[in-house]
């Protein structure tokens, strides 16, 4: 489902950030794909530096739909942000590739807190992230990160997902598909 960012697969992750309901929502954005494979390689060579990581999400078949990243990395707490391709919208990959990733952050890699700013107009996005049990919208809990996101006008939202709430939410999925397997037997 994720793997480490490659050059390899930088034509097909372009061809879909590209598309006009995607690019607006992408951090870093590239305008070719010759800036797109540069970026990608800035993006490596980021990740070897510890300033961020980046991993490109798959579909069931291997092939690259999209990125999922942790930027700005400081005090084991980062902003994320992700993308798929317009194809995979609404097809379940967004719920799977954060599950991987927090994961992989939370219990791998020694992350406490994950931030996600979401612009006040992205309404698909805004309504995945308040999908999430885990997440809480940290506007006033975190008023000092929110006025900064925010200081060029009321552009954003921003939510926090802890380590704790995360592990608390995987404890109790995990108690109800283990109680259930009770129910069956």
């Amino acid at each position: 489902m994720l793997k480490k960012r490659e050059l390899q697969d930088s034509q097909a992750l372009y061809e879909l950030m590209v598309h006009p309901d995607v690019f607006p929502f992408v951090r870093h954005k590239a305008y070719s794909y010759e800036e797109f494979l540069f970026l990608s390689k800035q993006t490596i060579e980021a990740e070897e530096r510890g300033e961020l990581i980046s991993r490109t999400i798959l579909d069931e078949w291997g092939s690259p739909i999209g990125s999922i990243n942790l930027f700005d990395i400081q005090e084991n707490a980062g902003f994320l942000g992700t993308w798929l391709g317009k194809p995979f919208h609404g097809k379940g990959y967004n719920q799977v590739a954060k599950d991987a990733f927090f994961h992989e952050l939370f219990y791998e890699l020694g992350i406490e807190t994950i931030f996600m700013r979401v612009k006040k107009v992205n309404i698909r996005s805004t309504k995945a992230v308040e999908k999430l049990p885990y997440v809480t919208l940290a506007n006033e809990t975190r008023k000092h990160i929110y006025d900064q996101l925010n200081a060029d006008g009321d552009i954003y939202n921003l939510f926090e997902v802890s380590k704790d709430l995360y592990t608390l939410h995987t404890l109790r999925v995990g108690q109800i598909i283990e109680e259930e397997h009770l129910k069956e037997a």
